[in-house]
């Protein structure tokens, strides 16, 4: 189940459950698609590329698999992007799709 982290991690921008501006890499390392723009689709963190955060229902649909039984995460994950290593890693990293990395 991913951890539905509550803020950006660059920026802190609030990225509440239904957020549709978040966005994940395969790490669920969380940013919001502002950032992830500036970011150029690659996680400072792991250097995979990013995707929507699903959004987990509100309501109980199915075998307790909702919101309230499974609630976001409250823990900020604040990690400001050390900008000068991220153009680093965007060389090392120029051509190569999220997808080959």
């Amino acid at each position: 189940m991913l951890e539905l982290r509550p803020t950006c991690e660059n920026c802190n921008k609030p990225l509440p459950p239904h957020a549709t501006d978040a966005m994940i890499c395969s790490f669920e390392c969380t940013f919001c698609s502002d950032c992830v723009s500036l970011l150029s689709n690659t996680c400072p963190n792991c250097g995979g590329g990013f995707v929507p955060r699903p959004i987990r229902p509100v309501t109980n649909w199915k075998g307790d698999n909702y919101l309230g039984e499974y609630p976001a995460a409250t823990i900020v994950k604040l990690r400001p992007v050390d900008w000068e290593a991220h153009r680093h890693l965007l060389l090392r990293l120029q051509g190569i799709p999220p997808e080959k990395r």
